[in-house]
């Protein structure tokens, strides 16, 4: 196997990172140092070579790999982004999934009203302003939904998408980095569709209950995802085989997956990922609602009261209401109950949601990418998080420079 070259105008780092085991996305590299410089990976290099006198972490032997991406967060830390649309209620939020792993994040909307989404809209535009650390952008999750697939979205907010909600949409596009917007073709026409897509928005579909050909036909429109595949959409069938049909058999479809085991049986996931047509694929997301980082035994959505019991969240009526998991925890359900290849859990994490909302400066540790990264023990413990070369959370003591 060939080792990668340091290349002739590379330019002096800020540290490196020795004496770990680094995945840089596609293989596992031994002996090896991983450099930064201003936020960024300057090149990933055989400890052998000669090396700039600089500043060294010694990883001590942990995992280093690619910081998590998490595209549907609805909230952590005590914070739910519904309840606290603000600069400060992101930046719990991001906080909070730091601390398990995940280094970008979409800040997820749940169905509310319009100045709530006015809100959140002005919210995500100061925090890209402000580089909150973590912040990737928006995921607006309804209200342009289906009635029939509703989940625990409030159905007296549902409604169709209407010009003036394009146009507010098309001119917050770009304000608040990536854009991501759930919705259900009962409620958006294609049309609609390929005017977010040209707006700069990724178009996902989810709660909705149309047939496959429909989903297809959305595609063709420009929607490129589907939000927490198996969740909240027709089924695969013997005679119609559904969003989740759609999604499988056609690769431009990326789906996002909930490995908790509560809201997909881990066998359903087994096979998905057998299934899945490429290029698009299946990548992790958590749906995280508040409780995530704190003890909380509930929260409050749009009114109504979600319980926190054994791993789940529901509504009274013991609807999943989001769920109750971090990223970290999400990869190794599908590492050890699935028995997936650490490479491929590791990845569904970071490269294929990074693919999936074209987040091209992340996902995998190669040179010009940003410095984000995480270091895990054998155990795939969480012993610190990285983002922009900066040590944002640590498990045990302060990170030092030797």
């Amino acid at each position: 196997m060939s080792t990668p070259s340091q290349p002739a105008d590379m330019q002096p780092t800020d540290m490196m990172v020795t004496g770990g085991r680094i995945f840089d996305g596609h293989r596992f590299l031994e002996k090896h140092v991983l450099l930064v410089a201003a936020g960024k990976i300057a090149a990933i290099l055989p400890e052998d070579v000669a090396l700039p006198p600089l500043p060294r972490i010694d990883a001590q032997g942990a995992l280093i790999a690619a910081g998590f991406i998490d595209l549907q967060v609805n909230g952590g830390g005590g914070v739910l982004l519904n309840n606290q649309p603000t600069l400060e209620g992101i930046a719990t939020i991001c906080a909070a999934h730091a601390r398990f792993g995940t280094t970008a994040l979409m800040a997820t909307l749940i169905t509310d009203t319009v100045d709530l989404r006015t809100a959140v809209l002005s919210a995500g535009c100061t925090a890209h302003e402000n580089r909150i650390p973590g912040f990737l952008g928006l995921h607006l999750e309804g209200p342009h939904l289906s009635i029939a697939r509703k989940g625990t979205h409030d159905p007296a907010l549902i409604r169709p998408m209407v010009e003036a909600d394009l146009a507010v949409l098309i001119e917050a596009a770009g304000s608040f980095g990536k854009a991501l917007i759930t919705i259900a073709p009962e409620n958006v026409t294609p049309q609609q569709v390929a005017r977010l897509k040209a707006a700069g928005y990724v178009v996902s579909l989810g709660h909705t209950d149309v047939d496959a050909s429909t989903a297809i036909a959305y595609a063709d429109a420009g929607a490129s995802m589907i939000t927490h595949l198996f969740n909240a959409m027709s089924q695969l069938g013997n005679r119609e085989p559904g969003v989740v049909g759609a999604a499988l058999g056609d690769g431009r479809f990326s789906c996002g997956l909930i490995a908790d085991g509560f809201h997909v049986d881990p066998l359903s996931m087994a096979i998905a990922l057998r299934a899945k047509q490429g290029p698009a694929r299946i990548f992790l997301v958590t749906d995280a609602m508040s409780t995530i980082g704190t003890d909380e035994t509930g929260f409050v959505l749009n009114g109504r009261q979600v319980y926190r019991r054994d791993g789940r969240l529901t509504l009274a009526d013991g609807t999943l209401a989001g769920a109750d998991i971090d990223m970290l925890s999400c990869v190794r359900f599908v590492h050890e109950r699935l028995s997936l290849p650490l490479a491929d859990a590791l990845n569904m994490a970071s490269l294929y949601p990074a693919e999936a909302i074209g987040a091209d400066t992340k996902g995998q540790l190669m040179a010009g990418r940003d410095a984000d990264f995480i270091m895990l023990d054998h155990k795939l413990g969480l012993l610190s998080t990285w983002i922009g070369g900066q040590c944002v959370y640590t498990a045990s003591q302060e990170i030092a420079l030797s």
